[in-house]
C-alpha cells in the first residue's frame, strides 16, 4: 500500500486520470464483498445460507459508518507513539476540502479515504466464513463494531499509516497480507476457539451445498482483487500498479492449478471446492508480496500457497478447531506464506529497493522483517479477538441454541429461508388422473 510520503518540492497536482482509477478501484474491492457472500454462502447447508450472506453484508453498513465517524482518523490521521493515529479534522469527514489531495500523491483524500475504507469492509467478512451456522446475528454484529475499532484501524494504521510501527520498520505489505488476512485469519482462529464446535462436527458431512455459487463468488472475487490489488499504489505512473495487476493474475493461476495437483496426488480428484479455494490462496499471498516480485516470483508464490493451504485445511481435523470454511487454513496460512516469501522473492526493483534472499547481496535482513510484522499482528489480533469473544459470549451469548442450530440458524435469525421448495411437488399443477398406487405415493411425498 502506498503511503503518505513528505511533499517532494513541487507540490503534487490533481490528476483526474488517478483519481478515475481509483475510484474504479474502490467500487472493485466493494463488490468483493457481496462476491465474498456468495462464495462462503454455496458453502454452507441449505439452512445457513442466507445467515451467511448477511454476515458480510452487515460489515458493510457497519464498518462505512464508524469508517466515516472515527475509523480513518484512527488509522491513517496523524501518528501518536507508533501505534495509532487521529485528525480530529477527519472525525466525521466534515473538515475535509473536496479537492485537499491525499499527502504526496495526485488523488483527494475523499477518493483515498472510500478505497481504505473497502478494505476496512471486507476484513471482518472474511471472519465469518470461520463461524458458520451458530453465532447469533446481533452478536455478530457487534463483534464487528468492536473488532473494527480495537483490531483493525490499529493494525492498518501499523502497516500503511506514516510513523505505524511495521511501516517504519520497513515491513512490505503492498495491499493487506497482514493487515487484511493474516489478521482476519488470526481473529478467526481466536473467535472459534473461545466458541467451540458446531453440533456434528467430524460427524455430519456437512458438505457445500452450491457449488456454482461459490465458483460465481470466487469468480467476483478474482475480478473485484485487481481493484484490491493494483490499486494500492494509488495509480500507475510509474507501472508498479501495472506489475501488481500482472502478479495478482499469474500467481492465482499458479495457486489454482497447485491446490487441484496436491488435491489429485492425495484424494484422486480435482473439484471445483478446490479450483476455487485453490484461486482464493493464490489471491491472498500475492496480495502483500506482488509489488516487490517478478512475475516468475509470483508463480513460486502462488504454487507455494496454494500446496501449503491445500494441505492446512486438513489441520482442524487433526487438531479439533471448528474453522467452518477454511478461513485460518487460507487466509492466515495464505497471508503468511504471501508475507514471508517477500524475504525470499523481493526483487528490489518494483515497490521497494529492498530484497529478498535470492536477490541482491543475499540478505535475511527483509525476511526477518517480515517475521516482525507478521507474527505481531498474529498474536495482537488472536488474543484481542478472543478476548471480545469470550466478553461478548459471557454477556449477550455468542451461539444460538443447540435447537436452533439443527433446525437451521436461518430460521431462526432471520425468519427466512434460502430457497422456497413448497411449490416443487407440482401437486397443484396436476391436470390428469393418476393410476390409483401412483397417487396414493404422490400424496405421500408432498405430504
Amino acid at each position: 500500500m502506498a503511503a503518505a510520503i513528505t511533499l517532494a518540492a513541487e507540490a503534487p497536482k490533481l490528476s483526474s486520470a488517478n483519481t478515475g482509477f481509483m475510484l474504479i478501484c474502490s467500487a472493485l474491492v466493494l463488490i468483493m464483498t457481496p462476491g465474498l457472500a456468495f462464495f462462503y454462502g454455496g458453502m454452507v447447508r441449505v439452512k445457513s445460507t442466507l445467515n451467511m450472506l448477511m454476515m458480510s453484508f452487515i460489515s458493510i453498513g457497519i464498518v462505512t459508518i464508524l469508517w466515516v465517524l472515527y475509523g480513518f482518523s484512527l488509522a491513517f490521521g496523524t501518528d501518536s507513539g507508533s501505534l495509532i493515529g487521529w485528525n480530529s479534522d477527519w472525525v466525521g469527514l466534515s473538515n475535509i476540502g473536496l479537492t485537499q489531495l491525499w499527502d504526496g500523491y495526485t488523488i483527494p483524500i475523499f477518493v483515498f479515504m472510500v478505497f481504505q475504507m473497502m478494505f476496512a469492509i471486507i476484513t471482518p467478512a472474511l471472519i465469518s466464513g470461520a463461524l458458520a451456522d451458530r453465532v447469533k446475528f446481533s452478536a455478530w454484529a457487534l463483534f464487528v463494531a468492536l473488532w473494527a475499532t480495537v483490531v483493525y484501524f490499529p493494525v492498518a494504521h501499523w502497516v500503511w499509516g506514516a510513523g505505524g510501527w511495521a511501516f517504519e520498520l520497513g515491513v512490505i505489505d503492498f495491499a493487506g497480507g497482514t493487515a487484511v488476512h493474516i489478521n482476519a485469519g488470526a481473529a478467526a482462529l481466536g473467535v472459534i476457539l473461545v466458541i467451540g464446535k458446531r453440533v456434528g462436527f467430524k460427524k455430519d458431512p456437512m458438505r457445500p451445498h452450491s457449488l456454482p455459487l461459490v465458483m460465481l463468488g470466487a469468480g467476483l472475487l478474482w475480478f473485484g482483487w485487481f481493484g484490491f490489488n493494483a490499486g494500492s499504489w494509488l495509480g500507475n505512473d510509474d507501472g508498479v500498479g501495472a506489475l501488481m495487476f500482472v502478479n495478482t493474475q499469474v500467481a492465482t493461476a499458479a495457486a489454482m492449478l497447485a491446490w487441484l495437483a496436491y488435491e489429485k496426488i492425495r484424494h484422486g480428484a480435482f473439484t471445483t471446492l478446490g479450483a476455487a479455494s485453490g484461486a482464493v490462496a493464490g489471491l491472498v499471498a500475492i496480495t502483500p508480496s506482488g509489488g516487490a516480485v517478478s512475475p516468475l516470483g509470483a508463480i513460486a508464490v502462488g504454487a507455494i500457497a496454494g500446496v501449503l493451504c491445500a494441505m492446512a485445511v486438513g489441520l482442524k481435523y487433526r487438531f479439533g478447531y471448528d474453522d467452518s470454511l477454511d478461513v485460518v487454513g487460507v487466509h492466515l496460512v495464505g497471508g503468511i506464506a504471501g508475507s514471508l516469501l517477500i524475504g525470499f522473492f523481493a526483487t528490489g526493483k518494483g515497490q521497494s529497493d529492498a530484497t529478498g534472499v535470492f536477490y541482491g547481496d543475499h540478505s535475511f535482513d527483509q525476511l526477518w522483517k517480515q517475521c516482525a510484522g507478521v507474527f505481531a499482528i498474529l498474536a495482537y489480533s488472536l488474543v484481542v479477538s478472543a478476548i471480545l469473544a469470550f466478553l461478548l459470549d459471557k454477556t449477550i451469548g455468542m451461539r444460538v441454541s443447540e435447537d436452533d442450530e439443527i433446525a437451521g440458524i436461518d430460521q431462526a435469525e432471520h425468519a427466512e429461508t434460502a430457497y422456497d421448495f413448497s411449490g416443487a411437488g407440482g401437486g397443484a399443477a396436476r391436470t390428469t388422473a393418476l393410476p390409483t398406487a401412483v397417487a396414493d405415493a404422490s400424496k405421500k411425498v408432498d405430504a
